[in-house]
Formats: structure tokens, C-alpha cells, sequence
């Protein structure tokens, strides 16, 4: 049988409604005070006595002399249900420290998962707690902190209510606002397993938080049971959403903090051993470094960094890409340094139209690294004004013709209640020394929340230069209503033949774009349902030149159908066009003609539960391509042994059949790692891309000390066609002094 017919239009169309055969056919100690606005509440105790940080809270005299919180109710699998297991919540401050501690009542602590003990390891498949705090009490940013009965530490920044993420997952990637795991707070957790289930106290100082004295906080709390499934949260979340909706948080009452002060050095030492095999006669080179950060807490909302000799050695290198289209390919910003706040700094569309873009900072054209000199960032919030200012220089490399570079970036974003904001922002690079180099952006933008469902948003920015051009604009308008179930978007943005924002990321030049997506989140009424949710959903876009020629266009029409044994399956089609106005070459000796080339193509993922030890991602695009056909395949296997080992052995497969000619395009990723204790990992990231005939190895041991700082050791290596290119060893240590007690 062609495997096209099993995902015909009339097969998908019908997996897209079939859904609709599913339908009709304990008490916690302390049930949560319910405000104005249909929002619990709690209350945070004064103490002066500190509790014993080690994990025991039914034990510990402090903590059983606060009443818990409790009534936690179902996300998944069974909405709106209480969850299965209790759950037990207390608040408590000093005058330096925010107390939290949780008891996760189970009734087979044996059959507890745990599946990474890295800090910062994913806590979705695993048997986790899980906050955030809105310290500013603006319904929009906050504070994540999370852990498992390992105690591992788990912690990221919320900005806009976590919308705008690119790609959240520290392990693998980077992240363009939204949220931010790579943000790392100085603070402690300590757990303990026992007959009971398990249990933890967080320990976080008020110098690692933002917040405005005399003011609430937001809050809301989210404990995953993984032997059967379960999301449960203390503020419910509608259906589609999550933690980071802030919106929707509850209050927390009785805080009455003082503003600490904050200075913290951050000094680092590092030594290299490099060599580049492509000099003739090259030698082993030793350098060494020294540099580091400062940062002062200006305010208790408003914080100075200032950085020296900036250097990221430890900093996972980049995933292989091919690109197989005519566009730019984006790879997503991994340095700590960028990354805090790096939603403030965040305008336009993530991964299309970014407007600022951190790796233009540091990192050639090329992808060759370019010495940061140093800079400074004040970043934080002024009452409801959030505020930002960073300005960078890097040094000059006379081997690749860059000059030394100043860059600036100033934003001002002011939040109004309901959702909404209005903001400006002001990006200029500028050649140190060198005439007329420079080039700046400057752009508006703003929000307009619609009550709790739906929101307006976009931008309007301008580019400037030493050469003259026409139409150096770019907007967007877009609007999307989430709630009962439903999710539905739509937009347009254009961006003008001139537009040329140098510190910035454009995916494609001079464009207009419509789009459109709806999705439907679809809960069978039968508990006993092997179904947990159906997700169909069908989405459009369309990119136009400024000559009316229809470049691209992309209807999906698919269906996810999730199981409540954490399997999942997505069968879709697509329809694409794709208008070629120039010839391009997509691989090696084969070039792509001018033509408008439409196809149909079909697609199926497949994915088991992922907590379990072994898991298996798949996922088959197969259809027509540039007057030919295209089969993608992907297929991951992900390994866990106990809570020591992970391990990911990843094959994308792509193989262009085309009348100009036939190529394959393949790149295997093997990534492992060992975690000695949560602070103590070795780990490995090997990459074969047979497009560029390239092996890279990025081998790193990180052990940890306060705020990912500590000991790193790292190794990289890589081999093309057989030659080695360049390898190089790194050691660095960092350490974070507190000058502040």
C-alpha cells in the first residue's frame, strides 16, 4: 500500500472528528481561601526560629506549628478531579529568607520516578514540586523553583506569562524569552524519602529575588504523580495552560520583607590548550584568562551587572543543523550571561523576526568567536515600569576583518492591569574607530489584554544605516483568544525590502505574512477512557513578496491523539507551496529551479511515556518537494538507568528525490550524561552531520558550586572527511563570593 493513502484528506479529516465517539457515552487538611476574583489564597508566617534544612518536616517543631495548605486539584488525567495523593504546603520568611516546605503524601513511595539528577534537569516526567512566585505582583513575571525527591535544583524566570519561548529545554538549547531555565539563583532544597511518600524544605534568600516591599505576592503550586499520570495544581488551571500563567495564580498574604542588599562577585580563572589543524605547521597553543561578573542590587526590583572579559567556555556548543530551504537557520542563544532577562530584552517574533539577537554579540557571521571585552546590564522593574540598558564591546579579529564593536540596547516596557503593556526599544551597533559603520533599530510595541481569554498584540520597528534604502520598516499584528479548550491565533506581520536589523535575527527578508491557527483541546467524559486529551488543530501561513508572488504557504491539518499511559500520536497532513523566484543550491550539485512547486505531504509522530526508562520518539514526513518528493525520518531513543544515566540517540534521516537530482542529508546526535550526585555530571554530546561530512565531539564534567558556578572541564573535538580540524581543552573555575551577609 502507498503510505501517502493512509493520510489521505479524507482519512485525516476523519481523525480529526472521530474524537467526538469518545464523549458522554479524601480531603486535603486545609482548603484554600478563595478571593474576589476566584483565586485562592495563603498566608505567609513570620518566624524566627530557622528550620532544620534537612528534608524532615514532620519532624521539624517549626513547620508543624504552621497550618498547610492543601486541596490540589487535577490538570491531567482527569480534570477538575482532587488529586489522588495528598499534598501538604507551608509559608514561612525571616528577614533574609523565603521558607517553603512540602509534604507529597504517596501511598508506593517505591514507584517514585526519577529520571535526571542534573540541576536544572527536566522535571516534566518525573515525580516533582514545583512554584512560582509573582514578586512583583503584576499577573505577568515570576520566579520558578522546583525539585524531586532527589533534591535537585530546579529554577527559571517567567516573563509575559512564559509566552514567546522558542526552546525552553537547558539540556539541549537555548531560549528567546518567554521562559528562562538558564536563569540561576543562589539558593538551597534538601528532601527525604520515607513510608509516607517524600518531602521538602526550600530555602531562598530575598537577595536572589526581585520584588517590591509591601506588596503581595502571586503564587501557585503544581505537583506532578507520575505512576498514574497526574498534574495537579493548587490554583486550578483551565485546560491548555500552565504554571506560568500567572494571570490566574493565587495570592500570598501576611509578607512584610525588608529590602536586602545584594553585591556578589562572580571571578573566574581559565585555562585552554588549543590546536587548528588547518594552519600548516600549526602548534598547541596555552592561553589563559581571567574575568568575571559583579552584581548589585541597586534596588530590591533593580539590579547592576557588570561583567569583564566575558567567557562561556562551559556553555554546551550547538546542535547540527542542515538547511534544506533558502532561508536562514536559527540557532538559539545558549550563554548565561544573555540569557538572565533575556525576556526584557525580548522584542518581535521569536525565531522570525527577532529584533535583538544576543549571538550577534561574541559570535562571527561565521559562527568564530569574537573576545568580548566586557559591559554592563541594568535590568529590573520601577513600580509597573519594567527597565532595561545593556551595553557590550567586543574586541576586533584581524583574521576574519572585524572591528572592534560597541553594542547598546535600551528598553522600556510599562505594564497597565489586564494584561497589557506598552513599550519601546532602542538597538544600535557601532564600529569602534571606523567611519559611518553603525546601525540602529528602533521600534514600539505593546499588548492589549481582553479580559482573561483573549489579547492583542505587536510591534512596529525602523532600521537605520550609513546606506540609503526604501522601506526600512517591519509590524506585526496579532491577536489570540485561549480558553474553554479553545486556542485561536491569527496575525500579520510584514517586514520591508530595507529592513536590516544587524543585532537582530530575520529568519527571511522582505515578507508579508498572514496567518491563522485553531486548536481545540478535546477531554473524553468517560474516566475510564484510554484517551486523555485529542488535540485537533489546523493552522495557516502564507508569505507574499512586495510583487504580490506567493513565496510560501503551509496548511497543516493534524490531530494529537494523548493517551493517559503517557503515549502520544499526531497524524496530519500538510499542503505546501513554495514560489522559487532564483535558483538555489539546496545541496552539493543540486540546484532547485524557478518554479511555483505544490505538493501534499503526510505526517506522523509517535512517542511513548517518557518517564518511563526506555522511550521511543519517532516521527515520518513524507510527500512532495521542489517538483520532486521528500521523506524525513526521525527517530530518537532516549535511555535512563536509575537516576545516574540519561541518554539520547537521535537519526534525522532526509532523503530529496528531485528532478535537477537526488541527496540525502542525515545527522546523528548522541547526547549522555552521568550525574555522580546533583552537583557532580559528566556528559557528552556526539554529532555526525553527512551533509558537511563533520564529527563534533563536546565532551564537559561540571561540578557545581553556588548558581552554576564551580569547576568545569571541557573537551571538544572535530573531524572533517576523515581530518581532524581543531580540538581544544578547557578548564575553568568560578566562584561566587557574597559580600553582603
Amino acid at each position: 500500500m502507498n503510505p501517502l493513502n493512509l493520510f489521505s484528506p479524507r482519512c485525516v479529516l476523519v481523525t480529526l472528528f472521530i474524537f467526538f465517539l469518545f464523549g458522554n457515552g479524601y480531603s486535603q487538611i486545609t482548603e484554600p481561601t478563595i478571593n474576589t476574583d476566584g483565586r485562592p489564597t495563603a498566608t505567609a508566617i513570620p518566624i524566627v526560629s530557622h528550620p532544620t534544612m534537612d528534608g524532615d518536616v514532620l519532624n521539624d517543631e517549626v513547620w508543624q506549628k504552621i497550618a498547610p495548605l492543601g486541596g490540589l486539584v487535577q490538570s491531567q488525567p482527569n480534570f477538575g478531579q482532587p488529586a489522588s495523593e495528598r499534598t501538604e504546603i507551608r509559608i514561612a520568611y525571616t528577614e533574609h529568607i523565603f521558607y517553603l516546605s512540602v509534604i507529597c503524601y504517596d501511598s508506593e513511595p517505591d514507584k517514585l520516578v526519577v529520571s535526571d539528577a542534573r540541576r536544572d534537569a527536566s522535571l516534566d516526567n518525573t515525580d516533582a514540586f514545583i512554584f512560582i512566585v509573582d514578586t512583583y505582583k503584576d499577573n505577568q513575571n515570576g520566579f520558578i523553583f522546583g525539585t524531586n525527591s532527589l533534591g535537585v535544583e530546579y529554577d527559571a524566570q517567567v516573563d509575559n506569562e512564559g509566552q514567546g519561548n522558542f526552546n525552553a529545554n537547558r539540556q539541549q538549547g537555548g531560549t528567546i524569552g518567554g521562559f528562562n531555565l538558564n536563569w540561576d539563583g543562589s539558593w538551597k532544597v534538601k528532601t527525604t524519602v520515607s513510608a509516607i511518600g517524600w518531602s521538602a524544605e526550600f530555602a531562598i534568600p530575598l537577595r536572589t529575588l526581585r520584588f517590591q516591599p509591601g506588596k503581595d505576592w502571586g503564587i501557585n503550586f503544581r505537583r506532578n504523580i507520575r505512576k498514574s499520570n497526574e498534574i495537579v495544581y493548587w490554583s486550578p488551571m483551565p485546560i491548555g495552560f500552565n504554571l506560568n500563567r500567572l494571570s490566574l495564580a493565587g495570592s500570598l498574604m501576611g509578607l512584610d520583607l525588608k529590602s536586602p542588599n545584594n553585591l556578589k562577585v562572580i571571578p573566574y580563572v581559565l585555562g585552554k590548550m588549543a590546536k587548528d589543524f588547518e594552519i600548516i605547521d600549526s602548534k598547541t597553543k596555552f592561553t589563559g584568562e581571567i574575568g568575571g561578573d559583579i552584581k548589585f542590587s541597586i534596588t530590591p526590583s533593580l539590579t547592576l551587572d557588570l561583567t569583564y572579559n566575558t567567557d562561556f567556555a562551559q556553555v554546551e556548543v550547538d546542535e547540527q543543523q542542515v538547511n534544506l530551504d533558502r532561508f536562514n537557520l536559527f540557532f538559539p542563544e545558549k550563554r548565561p550571561f544573555f540569557l538572565e532577562n533575556a525576556g526584557l530584552f525580548s522584542v518581535g517574533s521569536p525565531g522570525e523576526v527577532d529584533l535583538f539577537f544576543s549571538r550577534r554579540i561574541g559570535i562571527g557571521d561565521d559562527g568564530n568567536i569574537v573576545p568580548i571585552i566586557g559591559g554592563a546590564r541594568l535590568s529590573g522593574k520601577i513600580r509597573r515600569t519594567n527597565v532595561g540598558l545593556l551595553t557590550m564591546f567586543t574586541d576586533e579579529v584581524e583574521t576574519a576583518g572585524i572591528h572592534k564593536n560597541n553594542y547598546t540596547v535600551a528598553r522600556v516596557n510599562h505594564e497597565f492591569k489586564g494584561r497589557s503593556a506598552l513599550g519601546a526599544t532602542f538597538i544600535n551597533r557601532a564600529g569602534i574607530g571606523v567611519d559611518d559603520d553603525f546601525n540602529s533599530t528602533l521600534a514600539v510595541d505593546g499588548k492589549l489584554g481582553l479580559g482573561r481569554k483573549a489579547r492583542m498584540s505587536g510591534f512596529y520597528a525602523r532600521t537605520n544605516g550609513p546606506n540609503d534604502t526604501i522601506n526600512e520598516h517591519s509590524f506585526q499584528l496579532k491577536t489570540d483568544y485561549v480558553w474553554n479548550s479553545w486556542e485561536v491565533s491569527g496575525g500579520y506581520t510584514e517586514v520591508g525590502e530595507g529592513f536590516n536589523p544587524e543585532v537582530g535575527f530575520l529568519q527571511r527578508a522582505a515578507f508579508r505574512k498572514s496567518e491563522a491557527r485553531v486548536l481545540y483541546h478535546y477531554r473524553p467524559k468517560n474516566e475510564n477512557s484510554i484517551i486523555m486529551e485529542l488535540r485537533p488543530h489546523i493552522s495557516y501561513n502564507s508569505f507574499w513578496n512586495f510583487d504580490g508572488f506567493q513565496e510560501t504557504s503551509y496548511l497543516h491539518i493534524d490531530n494529537h491523539w494523548e493517551f493517559k499511559s503517557g503515549m502520544e500520536v499526531h497524524t496530519g497532513m500538510n499542503l505546501t507551496t513554495e514560489g522559487v523566484l532564483e535558483p538555489f543550491e539546496i545541496s552539493d550539485g543540486v540546484t532547485v529551479l524557478p518554479d511555483t512547486y505544490k505538493h501534499v505531504e503526510s505526517q506522523l509522530v509517535f512517542f511513548t511515556n517518557k518517564s518511563k526508562p526506555v522511550s521511543v520518539n519517532l516521527r515520518s514526513v513524507m510527500g512532495g518537494s521542489f517538483g520532486g518528493s521528500r521523506y524525513q525520518q526521525s527517530a530518537t531513543l532516549s535511555v535512563r538507568l536509575g537516576d545516574k544515566f540519561n541518554s539520547d540517540f537521535a537519526y534525522l534521516y532526509n532523503n530529496y528525490q528531485l528532478p535537477v537530482g537526488d541527496f540525502t542529508a542525515n545527522i546523528f546526535r548522541s547526547q549522555m550524561s552521568y550525574s555522580f550526585k546533583p552537583n557532580l555530571y559528566v556528559q557528552s554530546l556526539v554529532q555526525h552531520n553527512s551533509a558537511r561530512e563533520l564529527w563534533a565531539i563536546n565532551l564537559r564534567l561540571g561540578w557545581l558550586q553556588r548558581a552554576n558556578t564551580g569547576l568545569f572541564v571541557v573537551y571538544n573535538y572535530n573531524v572533517r572527511e576523515g581530518d581532524p580540524l581543531n580540538n581544544s581543552f578547557i578548564l575553568k573555575y568560578s566562584r561566587m563570593f557574597d559580600l553582603v551577609k
